[in-house]
């Protein structure tokens, strides 16, 4: 079992209620901003962008927020912004590879607070290219079981390039490579199979299993570090074992 996704996973559907709402809103704004920048503002012909959107409104982002983003992308309406895209990389307690990935119009700042995230937290910064090795740029999309069985999932999407389907607990995870995302969430869809998100992520080709007094530790550090504006996302190799999971949420 993929521990960081079962756990990002539930951690996002409790940002949508909770009061990191506001922040959550924020970074998806800012993904489809960027997204209507980079490839145009028709998502049906900007696969990134339709993701991005999709995802938006699966987090209950106002429909009228959305169009304002894609406008502004798109130089269509003022106000919008530049954004680089920038990769941090470092190791957290119990030795965790750590990417962080930045969204940010203002480098020196991202850089300083990834950085004070890190270092009180038990975490330090690495060279570039020491961390990043350790994962694969992979498609992962997000299905939520509502009754589905994970065969029925394969036999969706096992043509279109799917390499993997994990049982996240309430929701299975498919990999694929990232260029054969868009033709397995499409898949999905033509199988009227519903699914929470579609992106192209960073996963780890080895996990380092945590115990309780880990867990709480890694996930103190990346708490930390999203709650930084510039930070779009965080994606770590620790694994950690259902009955642990349960004590850390309790």
């Amino acid at each position: 079992m993929s521990g960081h996704s079962k756990w990002a996973t539930t951690k996002h559907k409790k940002a949508v209620i909770d009061a990191k709402r506001g922040k959550l809103f924020a970074k998806l704004i800012k993904n489809i901003e960027v997204a209507a920048r980079t490839g145009g503002a028709d998502p049906d012909g900007n696969p990134t962008l339709y993701d991005a959107i999709q995802k938006a409104k699966k987090s209950s982002v106002p429909n009228d927020n959305i169009n304002r983003a894609v406008k502004r992308g798109a130089g269509l309406e003022a106000g919008g912004v530049e954004y680089q895209t920038i990769m941090y990389e470092g190791y957290g307690p119990n030795g965790v590879a750590v990417l962080v990935e930045c969204l940010t119009d203002n480098r020196n700042r991202a850089a300083s607070e990834v950085r004070v995230a890190m270092t009180r937290n038990g975490g330090s910064m690495a060279d570039p290219g020491s961390v990043s090795y350790l994962f694969n740029r992979k498609g992962v999309v997000i299905v939520p079981k509502n009754g589905l069985s994970e065969d029925d999932v394969l036999g969706a999407v096992l043509d279109a390039g799917a390499e993997e389907v994990n049982d996240l607990g309430e929701a299975f995870e498919v990999l694929s490579e990232a260029t054969d995302l868009v033709a397995v969430r499409s898949a999905l869809q033509e199988a009227g199979i519903d699914y929470d998100s579609a992106d192209a992520n960073f996963v780890p080709t080895m996990q380092v299993e945590l115990d309780e007094e880990g867990a709480r530790k890694i996930f103190k550090l990346i708490d930390a570090l999203e709650d930084s504006d510039d930070v779009q996302n965080v994606f770590a190799n620790f694994d950690v074992p259902d009955e642990i999971m349960e004590k850390v949420e309790a």
